[in-house]
This record gives structure tokens, C-alpha cells and sequence, in this order.
């Protein structure tokens, strides 16, 4: 049995800045594996340990996926090997084009029965990539997932399901989107950070693998701020904090803000 997991090597949108036009300045911001992701790392490395399954870490990118950090952060995390494909062409790519290669890369590697991923990246937070990935691939997609057991061909999966829980069996590969509290990821500690570097990381060219193209491309014309109103500076006066407290209340009611 193999497993995959997908993981994203992303900036912080906590350290990014945004401009008064909408902008987003991301050069400040410090890269790491997306947050939701080491929840996916975890659920992956129960279900390899329980079913003595090899579980292989997937990611696409710009050049600093390939880098010794990104590597090292996220095999740290469990994985037995790591298998990237890292390209300038690749920077900032969005969420159907990343879901898109990510299934080009399974197909490539071969013998994957199941594909994990997190509930979504933490700069981007589409949600998208788990299902387009499975539709590319052609198998079906469950979101919400709290836990995976079995073998290759013969899975229980339970899942979030209208405010309760829900458990399916799957009799073929699948892709499975962890919930965001299925599993506390641990912290990685000197061991696990040393043992990473001695881990298998394997880049894969672009042009080896089969992309599929889309029929239509979307272009980013501007981006826009929030609409800015003209303040009215109204002043209410008055000894009276009774009265001046309804005043305002009512100045309110009249603008709609109440």
C-alpha cells in the first residue's frame, strides 16, 4: 500500500502586508508547510503505521519547494520520502493549475491508493485543490475526514457529516481532505529534524510529466480596497450623557449603521 500526501510550501499571510489599494506584499513573509497540512502528515502516518504502507509527501512549486528547509519541514514530519517538483514557471500558481499537477505527479510515481491532503493551504484557503485533484484523477473525494483505517483496497473512513459523524467504506483509491481537528500534529524535535535530512527527496522535471491543460485563462486586471467613505465628523454635545447616548443612537439609525 502507498499513501500520499500533499503538502504546500507557502508564506504566512501573517506576515504579509497589505497596501491601501488591496495589494499584497508577500516578501516579508516567512515560508513553511501550510498549517492544515501537518493534520494530513499525521493521519497519513497512523494509517502507513497500522497497514505497514509506505507514505510519500507530494508537493509542486516555485524553486524554494526543492529547497533544503522545505524539505527538511516537511519530512520531519513523518514522511518516509518526499517527491517535489520545483519550477520558477511554478511560483504563486493557483489552486486548479497546483490540483491539476498534483495528479500528474500521483499518476507519475504510480501504485498510490490513497491521497491525503489538509482541509485547505493557508494562503490561498480555496478548499478546491482535494476535489479537482480527485476529479483529475478520476476517484472520488471526501472532505471533513476524522479518521482512515485498512488496507489498500478496503478502507473505513469517518467524516464529518451535519453536525455529526459519518463512516464509509472504500473499496478503490480515493482522495481524503483531513478535517482541521482530526488529529494534534506533534512539533518536530532535533531527532525528527536530523532524521529528515538522511530522508529520500526525489525532484521530478516539469516537462517529465503529463500536464493537463486548461481550456481558459483567468488574469488578474486589479485589485480594489475597500470602498472608503467621506466621514461626516458629526459632533454631539451635551452635559447630558443620557441624552447625548440617544442622540447617537438615533444619528446612527438614521445612516444605517444600526
Amino acid at each position: 500500500m502507498r499513501i500520499a500526501v500533499a503538502y504546500k510550501w507557502a508564506p504566512n499571510p501573517q506576515d504579509a502586508l497589505v497596501g491601501s489599494d488591496g495589494s499584497v506584499d508577500w516578501r516579508h513573509a516567512k515560508a513553511g508547510v501550510s498549517e492544515y497540512d501537518p493534520v494530513a502528515i499525521a493521519l497519513g502516518r497512523s494509517l502507513a503505521d497500522a497497514s505497514g504502507a509506505e507514505l510519500v509527501g507530494l508537493s509542486v512549486g516555485g524553486p524554494d519547494v526543492a529547497s533544503p528547509m522545505a524539505k527538511k519541514s516537511a519530512l520531519a514530519r513523518g514522511l518516509d520520502r518526499a517527491v517535489v517538483v520545483a519550477d520558477a514557471s511554478l511560483q504563486g500558481l493557483g489552486a486548479t493549475e497546483t490540483a491539476l499537477l498534483l495528479a500528474a505527479l500521483v499518476e507519475k510515481i504510480g501504485d498510490v491508493d490513497v491521497v491525503l491532503t489538509g482541509d485547505s493551504s493557508i494562503d490561498e484557503g480555496s478548499r478546491m485543490v482535494p476535489t479537482v485533484l480527485a476529479g483529475a484523477l478520476g476517484w472520488p473525494a471526501l472532505t471533513d475526514v476524522r479518521s482512515v483505517s485498512g488496507t489498500a483496497g478496503d478502507l473505513s473512513v469517518e467524516r464529518n457529516h451535519r453536525g455529526g459523524s459519518q463512516v464509509l467504506r472504500l473499496t478503490g483509491p480515493a482522495v481524503l481532505a483531513a478535517a482541521v481537528d482530526a488529529v494534534v500534529p506533534g512539533v518536530p524535535g532535533v531527532r525528527d529534524i536530523l532524521a529528515a535530512g538522511k530522508k529520500p527527496v526525489e525532484e521530478v522535471a516539469l516537462t517529465a510529466l503529463v500536464r493537463r491543460e486548461l481550456g481558459s485563462s483567468v488574469e488578474r486586471v486589479r485589485i480594489a480596497g475597500p470602498e472608503v467613505r467621506d466621514r461626516k465628523r458629526r459632533m454631539i454635545e451635551g452635559s447630558d450623557a443620557a441624552v447625548a447616548a440617544h442622540e447617537i443612537v438615533a444619528a446612527l439609525r438614521a445612516d444605517g449603521v444600526i
